[in-house]
């Protein structure tokens, strides 16, 4: 870390300067999330992985192939009404669209989030478990009588 002399209000103090600058400087050149682009990027994924056309699932959905266009692309902001028609004609839960659309929010913001399975799909597949794992978690994972 270095010293670097600061006059504040005509009183010079040292400040470092340093490593703490360049954490400042990533942070602040960290771009800014913008929902409606990341929610837009997912539902075309999804589209684009089934191999429809913009126009199988606007029809589908029942919006305008131009309004869902630009939804996709993030040019429009969509209602929770019009995405969850908007799944229904891509055949997904809203819920894992929007957990996609978080992962991709958690790696854009630096943080990473641990997969969580519900307690009632571990126990369901307990016996799955591989034997290696410590006896306490998959106590905790076995179904319960």
């Amino acid at each position: 870390m270095v010293k670097q002399p600061v006059s504040v209000n005509g009183v010079v103090r040292w400040r470092d300067v340093g490593l703490a600058n360049e954490v400042r400087r990533e942070q602040e050149e960290r771009k800014m999330v913008v929902l409606r682009h990341e929610i837009g990027d997912v539902l075309r994924d999804v589209r684009q992985r089934q191999g429809r056309t913009l126009r199988e699932v606007s029809h589908s959905a029942r919006v305008s192939l131009g309004y869902l266009s630009e939804v996709e692309r993030g040019q429009k902001e969509a209602s929770s009404e019009l995405l969850s028609s908007i799944c229904s004609a891509l055949e997904i839960p809203i819920s894992i669209m929007l957990r996609e659309v978080s992962d991709r929010v958690a790696i854009a913001e630096g943080i990473i989030i641990p997969d969580t399975v519900p307690v009632e799909l571990a126990s369901e597949f307990a016996g799955d478990i591989p034997v290696e794992l410590p006896a306490s978690l998959a106590s905790r994972m076995a179904p319960s009588h």
